[in-house]
Parts: C-alpha cells; sequence; structure tokens
C-alpha cells in the first residue's frame, strides 16, 4: 500500500523545529521526525504579509511514484481556503537528491529525496489566525501530510 510507511522528515538549514500534528484526515503513518518551517521561530508561525515561507522535506518512499503534487491549504474558521499558487501544483521540479543533486520524477522506492520549495504570504489574505495543512500526494492518495498551526500578520 502507497500509505504504509513513508520515512518522513522536515528539517530546514538554520531554522528552530516547529512542532506539527498528523492531519486528521492524512495517511496511516506517523511523521516520525522533525518538522522545521522558515522563518518560524515558536507556535503559532508567524505568516508576514508580502514575504515568502520556506521548507525542506526529507523523505524516502516505500513505493515508486511517478508524479507527485501538493495539497496546501489554511484553514479560516473551519473553511479551507487553498494557499495561490502552491496548492495543486506539481513538485517533481522541485525534488532533490540527498547530496542535493536534482532527482525529478518518477522516484524510486527506497530513496532518499528532499523536496524544498517555497510559497507567498499574498497581501490580499486576512489578518488571521489559521492551520496550515500542508500535504503531498500521489496517485490522489496523501503520503506525507501535516499541520501547524500560524498566525497571517502585516
Amino acid at each position: 500500500m502507497i500509505l504504509s510507511s513513508v520515512v518522513v522528515f522536515v528539517a530546514l538549514a538554520f531554522a528552530t523545529a516547529t512542532e506539527v500534528q498528523q492531519c486528521v484526515d492524512g495517511p496511516e503513518h506517523v511523521i516520525e521526525s522533525v518538522v522545521e518551517i522558515r522563518p518560524c521561530k515558536k507556535l503559532p508561525c508567524k505568516l508576514k504579509k508580502g514575504t515568502e515561507q520556506f521548507i525542506t522535506i526529507e523523505f524516502t518512499p516505500d513505493t515508486d511514484f511517478d508524479e507527485i503534487k501538493n495539497r496546501v491549504s489554511a484553514n479560516v474558521f473551519g473553511v479551507k481556503v487553498p494557499f495561490i499558487g502552491v496548492d495543486g501544483n506539481s513538485i517533481c521540479s522541485k525534488i532533490f537528491t540527498a547530496s542535493d543533486e536534482k532527482a525529478d520524477c518518477p522516484l524510486k522506492a527506497g530513496t532518499k529525496y528532499v523536496y524544498k520549495d517555497s510559497f507567498p504570504i499574498l497581501g490580499i489574505y486576512p489578518t488571521i489566525p489559521v492551520q496550515v495543512h500542508w500535504a503531498l500526494e500521489a496517485s490522489e492518495k496523501k503520503f506525507i501530510c501535516f499541520e501547524v498551526p500560524a498566525r497571517i500578520v502585516q
């Protein structure tokens, strides 16, 4: 099964560990390592309008993946609102090997990969607390999924 045991951890250079929660509607496995978001220093993460946020996810799939997409949204007063420009995008062009060489899709089972990305906090976003929901999926099934509390600020 695709969701059985992907070894996952999220790490960013020069960042501080960030507490995250496994998605309620996520894959069956548990995130086993550290999640870090830059420049998040403490919870809730402050997402400043007009800035870029950075994320790196290291993972070792237990099955081959031909295509991987992001599913990134914010829970705003109980409604999931997609992050514009990030949600639903292929991440294949942002995949690297553990030695930082360009990898791209398809990904092979048992090989360690690093996904590096950034996403803008647009000025049109309201200044409110949100729950960020971040998932990676292959064949429309999540294999990595976590949530982190955040606050969009000026």
